[in-house]
């Protein structure tokens, strides 16, 4: 098993993180995991993207050319890494931002409305988890227990109260690819 992810966007929709959690993840589940962070100039708002490699054997490059699985949260995510995805790969797309339909017809394709739903639940930062969520329900990569675990370790002390927000986003993206 070798999963190799893009994950991209503007700075600030939380693709950093997303990747650092598929890694602490899969770190918890002893697999072999890479993660190569990339930022644009810009403080906010520029281009960030990572690249994520989870495997059960050894990962010899963290480099990542034919990825198979693109996370993008914006439209110019989807246009310079649409092209780059493996056939019988996945692409998982932020439909609340990205109207845009895949025309490839050799790649699963996953329209999850991320924005829509952290708004839905009050909070526009969990967008991230929502993506998180339907990322490891449908490729299955990693346990959701693993990821519930790891919310309740991430938000200890004051950030506790953030706890039940966060589970909650994770659940409605993991609801998005069940069906």
């Amino acid at each position: 098993m070798k999963h190799e992810v893009i994950l991209s966007g503007f700075g600030g929709q939380g693709v950093m993180s997303i990747g650092k959690n598929l890694v602490e993840a899969g770190l918890e589940e002893d697999l072999q995991v890479s993660w190569v962070p990339s930022y644009g100039p810009e403080m906010r708002g520029g281009t960030a993207n990572c690249t994520v490699i989870i495997s059960d054997e050894r990962i010899g490059s963290p480099l990542v050319e034919n990825p198979s699985e693109i996370v993008v949260m914006n439209r110019a995510a989807l246009a310079k890494f649409g092209p780059q995805v493996k056939s019988e790969g996945s692409i998982f797309i932020n439909s609340s931002i990205v109207p845009d339909k895949v025309e490839r017809t050799d790649v699963k394709v996953y329209y999850v409305p991320c924005d829509d739903i952290a708004r839905e639940l009050g909070n526009s930062k969990v967008s991230n988890m929502v993506m998180l969520g339907a990322y490891v329900g449908a490729t299955k990569v990693l346990e959701v227990q693993t990821i519930e675990n790891m919310i309740h370790d991430m938000f200890k002390g004051p950030k506790a109260k953030l706890i039940g927000l966060n589970m909650e986003a994770l659940k409605r993206g993991l609801a998005c690819v069940e069906s």
